[in-house]
């Protein structure tokens, strides 16, 4: 007792400390600043409609010499572009994969300044840490107003089991709030127990003393980082994805050193190669930055710590959809958030050390500590299931190393802009919230380091980014009325798209039906349509990953359902893109492959199989009595006919042969074409021990027992035709 109150004074101390230096930033704000850069903004205006990709190569093959080039396409070097096109330099930037394919579509989805570093600024009296949280919470505010389609507010709780925890926790984010200052989202509040579990009714009550509630922001990651892009090419910055910069070129200074003066290029569709000039290259590529600062000087000291942060995705029941709740104190010291997100409950992170590959892969481990974590804080009316777990992935974070500190939990998301002596400006560290001010930042040592000469200053702080000069919160229900779209698909196209969700419905198909006119849905249980698709490659989406990862968010929202939808993506798209028949089979596998690796489909097949078979002896009758109703000729195991035939009897006759050999595959473990039944009873074991949710095939199974059970009592004489005596 006697430590918790020494270490409550010392918060409390701290908070004093934090709360002066909050009044002291809030009475020199940079409002006459402000106030020129916003009237600067409104005098720059977009120039151009999105030129398509094919106009976007030929650009940087014209032999023209940009004032910027910068390599890497996630949520930083997007920034660096659309700061340095802004500021009236010619840009172009280019991405060896896809927009936010790496760790810019992985994040937690938050929108926030770091209050763990806020306690660690104030315990520590570490100023760099409150210059960065007070940073990260001006930013915040930035997104929120920039792309109000994309962003909301989200409240997030903070449950509290012991009691002199309450006072402790509500000054530390009360400080939180105060550093905010006026550019706070919204004012952070105490609740009784009562009040806690009517809002969060999950919430495990047992012990509980009452909760603190305070706002940060959160986002679709990926879609924001496609629209920073998409806002820095209608200002006329040339922008590609699947260009990958094979070497970096030097030239003579004036003071006899190499400095760079461009790049060798190849375009990873076509396969081209060619070089372009730049007077300034950036090097903004995350968790791959020393790789690009090895091609300038092989001999320079690593400077990036990688982290992996694995997250899983369950179903929305797991938590309200307005309300977000926060482990401060996992049994390991990292924290976990668990948070609503487009209809499903995101839950994360981890942070361990890993290597920088381009297919990070959820481990199964990883997925356990998350799910060991969350049942501490949920009542027991909740069952966590690994069957629940929809969809996992894992992001590297690019830490900033410190040489000092061993662990990766302990790094800071700060982030360095360093200039090496060919002139090569390398952005590194940082966080999602911070990316525009780390690009400003970028852009002005770019700007000093290679005598660059902007027509501005940066003007990016409120910029409007695309589809949100238009949007209004009540948008979609002119989409509905105007457009013929289902609700659900019209709220959806007006927080994803902005203003361009119009543009987008345009391109929708006639369903046949009285309702919805337009919009022929992907997947049933999703509001994704076949308009998606074909304006996604008007956003430079070039493959079926591209598609159906960052355009649209099935795989990371419910991987069985990317599976499921995957074929009538790929029809659409190679409709539009002219694709061989070849070329549609290899998209196809290719998004398989990240699928089951990327996305946690095969970690779920992994488990399945692990798990023993441990039914009763009444359950294992049962399953296999539906087994041999399957099948008929006693062969001993169900084979594609098998399920077919037994699909068909009852009704379901227009089912594909895709789909048959999806239903197929999700339960032949050994992968030989045919399902036996030991792979059925494990299925069954799998998912009453809760580590499968469903299966296809056990439903199909039970469905031809009901059918065959009745018919067995049709053919049985009734009681009236038999005259009803014995």
């Amino acid at each position: 007792m006697a430590s918790r109150i020494r270490k409550f004074g010392v918060t409390a101390a701290g908070i004093a400390i934090g709360a002066a230096l909050s009044t002291y930033a809030l009475q020199h704000r940079d409002t006459p600043q402000y106030q020129v850069q916003m009237e600067e903004m409104q005098r720059v205006r977009r120039k151009r409609t999105l030129p398509p990709r094919s106009e976007q190569i030929k650009a940087l093959q014209s032999g023209e010499e940009y004032d910027v080039l910068i390599i890497g396409g996630g949520a930083t070097g997007a920034g660096c572009a659309l700061d340095s096109v802004t500021r009236g330099l010619k840009t172009a930037l280019v991405e060896a994969d896809d927009f936010a394919s790496g760790t810019s579509s992985r994040s937690t989805k938050l929108i926030h300044g770091g209050v763990r570093y806020l306690q660690k600024a104030i315990l520590g009296l570490d100023i760099e840490q409150y210059r960065m949280v007070k940073e990260a919470l001006h930013e915040r505010a930035s997104m929120l107003r920039s792309a109000p389609h994309l962003t909301r507010p989200l409240p997030i709780m903070l449950p509290v089991y012991t009691w002199w925890q309450i006072p402790y926790f509500w000054v530390g984010i009360k400080a939180y709030d105060f550093v905010a200052g006026d550019r706070n989202v919204k004012s952070s509040y105490y609740l009784s127990r009562a009040d806690a579990l009517e809002l969060f009714p999950m919430l495990r009550g047992d012990k509980l003393c009452g909760a603190i509630v305070y706002y940060d922001g959160q986002q679709d990651d990926a879609r924001m980082n496609l629209a920073i892009a998409l806002t820095a090419a209608r200002h006329g910055a040339s922008i590609t994805n699947h260009v990958e910069v094979l070497e970096l070129l030097k030239k003579k200074g004036d003071d006899g050193k190499d400095v760079l003066c461009g790049a060798k290029l190849r375009d990873n569709i076509s396969k081209k190669e060619w070089t372009i000039k730049a007077k300034c290259i950036i090097n903004a590529t995350g968790p791959f930055t020393d790789s690009i600062r090895k091609m300038d000087n092989p001999t320079v000291k690593e400077i990036c710590c990688p982290s992996s942060g694995v997250h899983i995705v369950l179903p929305g029941y797991y938590s309200p959809q307005q309300m977000g709740l926060l482990d401060p104190d996992t049994s390991d010291g990292r924290v976990i958030f668990f948070l609503p997100w487009l209809n499903g409950t995101i839950a994360g992170t981890t942070d361990s050390p890993c290597d920088v590959t381009r297919t990070p892969t959820p481990t199964e481990d990883e997925i356990q500590f998350i799910l060991s974590e969350i049942k501490n804080y949920l009542n027991k009316d909740v069952d966590v299931r690994r069957g629940d777990v929809l969809s996992a992935w894992s992001g590297i974070r690019p830490l900033v190393s410190d040489p000092n500190k061993e662990d990766t939990q302990s790094l800071a998301r700060n982030h360095i802009v360093h200039v090496s002596d060919s002139k090569l400006v390398t952005i590194a560290g940082g966080k999602w919230t911070t990316f525009r001010a780390m690009a400003e930042h970028t852009i002005d040592a770019a700007i000093k380091a290679c005598n660059l000469k902007p027509e501005r200053g940066c003007v990016t702080d409120g910029l409007w980014i695309e589809g949100a000069q238009g949007w209004t919160p009540t948008m979609y229900i002119r989409l509905v009325q105007d457009l013929g779209l289902e609700v659900e698909v019209a709220k959806h196209l007006a927080i994803s798209y902005g203003d361009r969700a119009f543009a987008v419905a345009k391109l929708a198909t006639l369903t046949g039906k009285r309702w919805p006119i337009i919009g022929k849905k992907l997947h049933p249980e999703f509001p994704y349509i076949d308009a998606e698709v074909r304006y996604g490659i008007r956003e430079y989406a070039c493959t079926c990953v591209d598609m159906i990862s960052r355009r649209l968010r099935l795989s990371f929202l419910n991987v069985q359902a990317a599976l499921e939808a995957l074929p009538m993506i790929a029809d659409i798209m190679a409709e539009e893109l002219k694709w061989s028949k070849d070329e549609k089979e290899r998209q196809i596998k290719s998004c398989e492959h990240f699928l089951q690796t990327q996305m946690g489909h095969q970690a779920n097949r992994t488990l399945k199989d692990k798990v023993p078979i441990n039914l009763s002896k009444q359950e294992a009758d049962m399953y296999v009595k539906r087994f041999e109703t399957i099948d008929k000729e006693k062969k001993g195991y169900v084979s594609i006919t098998d399920i077919k035939r037994a699909m068909k009897s009852f009704g379901d006759a227009e089912v594909s042969g895709e789909e048959l050999h999806d239903i197929l595959k999700e339960i032949d473990t050994n992968m030989n074409g045919q399902v036996e039944l030991e792979e059925y009873l494990q299925m069954m074991s799998a998912i009453k021990s809760g580590n499968v949710s469903h299966s296809r095939f056990a439903a199909v199974a039970e469905q031809e027992e009901i059918r065959k059970e009745q018919e067995r009592l049709k053919k049985q004489i009734t009681i009236e035709r038999s005259g009803g005596g014995l």
